[in-house]
């Protein structure tokens, strides 16, 4: 169902359900998700999966569906040998397929471009490492021309996510700037910092005071990293939070496979909302069934 509220609107007076991760989806359907794009190349390759993900989400209960865009670049791309424009294409493509999802559940659906780091693309892990020793403006030329794409599609939120360092989400924050389309920003964290090691009261203070920034917080982190994270957030920026972290294992890049228990559960939603938390989801390894289980829990007063 197409919402009749923008998004800034609704978290004023709700806190909405984000979906979970879209790449364990894809390949609890099958997909092979091998390769430098990631599930981007599903949006050139099997698009019908994407759609069937996202719907997956949305009979979960989602209210805010998150595009397959995390991976998705024009240098990216073109090392596939797609031109530009069949790019941009492909971009939009994931903003439709999220939309399509939407419009036919039973409820209230957002939908979010993903703009992932500069680091998703290299395919290497550096995403969560950040200080990719670039010269300066290197980032914002990087990101504008997807964000000018992704944009142009229409979506209700452009989700510049998983951003490793304040560098980074300077940048990202810049290159959306006048993009006519409201953003998030949310930090990966780890040890109580952002994962490139710097303070996340600084990290989080370059969203503060920006228009355009419906919520600040974090996602792809260990559960027990994102309250006190999205308490700082909430105190530096004054923002909605935005938390969505990720199973709680841990992505080996060079094996390529996960590693570790899973930490992720429904216990720490209401300290969440508590903390100012207005967008609740989850990232890697958190399928449909674990979104499911956090509806009720958003529909209680905090």
């Amino acid at each position: 169902m197409r919402p009749g509220r923008t998004l800034t609107e609704a978290l004023v007076e709700d806190t909405l359900l984000l979906d979970g991760g879209l790449s364990n989806q894809l390949e609890a359907q099958g997909c092979d998700l091998s390769g430098g794009l990631w599930s981007a190349r599903l949006l050139a390759d099997a698009p019908a999966q994407i759609l069937a993900a996202h719907r997956a989400y949305a009979r979960a209960g989602a209210q805010v569906l998150i595009g397959a865009s995390y991976q998705a670049t024009f240098e990216g791309f073109a090392r596939r040998g797609t031109g530009r424009r069949e790019a941009g294409d492909l971009m939009a493509r994931s903003v439709a397929l999220a939309r399509a999802a939407a419009e036919e559940a039973d409820h209230e659906v957002w939908v979010a471009a993903s703009v992932g780091p500069y680091g998703a693309h290299l395919a290497d892990g550096s995403e969560y490492r950040g200080r990719y020793g670039l010269p300066p403006g290197a980032l914002e030329r990087f990101h504008r021309p997807r964000i000018e794409a992704l944009a142009a599609a229409g979506p209700d939120v452009l989700a510049l996510e998983t951003v490793p360092d304040a560098e980074e989400a300077h940048a990202l924050l810049e290159a959306a700037e006048g993009c006519g389309v409201p953003v998030w920003l949310s930090y990966t964290v780890a040890n109580g910092r952002t994962r490139a090691g710097q303070d996340l009261a600084e990290a989080f203070a370059v969203a503060a005071g920006r228009r355009g920034v419906a919520a600040v917080g974090v996602n792809c982190c260990d559960p027990p990293e994102a309250g006190a994270a999205l308490a700082v957030a909430a105190a530096v920026t004054g923002r909605p939070g935005v938390v969505y972290p990720n199973s709680g294992e841990h992505w080996d890049p060079v094996a390529r496979a996960w590693h570790g228990a899973v930490a992720f559960d429904s216990a720490p939603v209401r300290s969440w909302r508590a903390a100012g938390a207005r967008l609740v989801g989850g990232c890697c390894r958190v399928g449909p069934d674990r979104i499911a289980a956090l509806a009720p829990l958003l529909r209680r007063p905090p």
